[in-house]
């Protein structure tokens, strides 16, 4: 491999990373900070044998620090879509504040019980766990209102030089992030996915489990923009076609996810 391939293969994520921090920097930190926080997570899996129903109990941090490190970066991204003088704005700080919050408390507290062998999540065991479950669950909502907002604000004052039909994406995208995931995310924490370790990689089920649904619309947020970036430079009018082709679709296999999740 020559020196260019190589200085190309380390300078891309690096100039990402950076584009990141310029756009927003405390979310960009807090993804990173995820993702550095999944290395002793990763040990831990291997050095404690602990499971609770048929799952190590490590792997439900690193899962969660993935999801927040991609939801907080992704989040930070889209906050450049807006002019640097709206990206101090109350609504923004709103946004910022609530994310940071939210996720710090969900993986202290998926961490602790991970290291008791204890669950995190459907914990009815006294009241104690049942109030900190609950404040889980409104800080999840409240993450997906923070895509709202932003959505609202993208729409309403974002940059000019953008392309229509990216912008939309990316707006559609932050809406069926709050519509499908959180939405999803209600019904879920009332129904536990079954026992086991499920397919590989995910442990999801194939039926009778609501996270591949979950899965689905939090990613809203990710798939609806990388179908934007596609239709870059099509004539504006296909562009917009395809894009609500692309959306209806996506809906329609996030709802059949759900009636086999149910």
């Amino acid at each position: 491999m020559s020196t260019l391939s190589i200085n190309q293969t380390w300078t891309g994520p690096i100039a990402v990373i950076k584009e990141a921090l310029v756009r927003q920097r405390e979310l960009t930190i807090l993804a990173l900070f995820m993702l550095v926080a999944m290395i002793p997570a990763a040990i831990a899996y291997g050095l404690d044998p602990q499971e609770l129903r048929g799952v190590n109990v490590w792997i439900k941090p690193m899962k969660f620090m993935a999801a927040l490190a991609l939801f907080s970066f992704s989040t930070a991204w889209f906050i450049g879509l807006l002019p640097k003088a709206r990206r101090h704005t109350p609504a923004l700080r709103f946004i910022v504040t609530s994310i940071i919050g939210a996720s710090l408390l969900e993986i202290t507290y998926i961490v602790l019980q991970a290291s008791r062998g204890q669950a995190s999540h459907y914990s009815y065991s006294d009241s104690l766990h049942i109030m900190l479950y609950g404040v889980m669950g409104v800080g999840a909502i409240l993450m997906c209102l923070t895509q709202a907002v932003l959505a609202i604000q993208i729409s309403r004052y974002g940059r000019e030089d953008i392309d229509p039909v990216w912008r939309m994406a990316v707006v559609r995208g932050l809406w069926l992030t709050l519509l499908l995931g959180a939405g999803v995310g209600i019904m879920l924490s009332t129904m536990q996915p079954p026992d086991g370790e499920g397919l590989p990689l995910t442990g999801w089920h194939a039926s009778r489990d609501l996270r591949p649904a979950h899965f689905l619309g939090m990613h809203a947020q990710q798939f609806l923009p990388l179908l934007g970036l596609t239709l870059l430079g099509q004539p504006r009018a296909s562009a917009r076609r395809k894009l609500n082709i692309g959306v209806i679709l996506y809906v329609a296999l996030w709802l059949g996810l759900v009636l086999l999740g149910i």
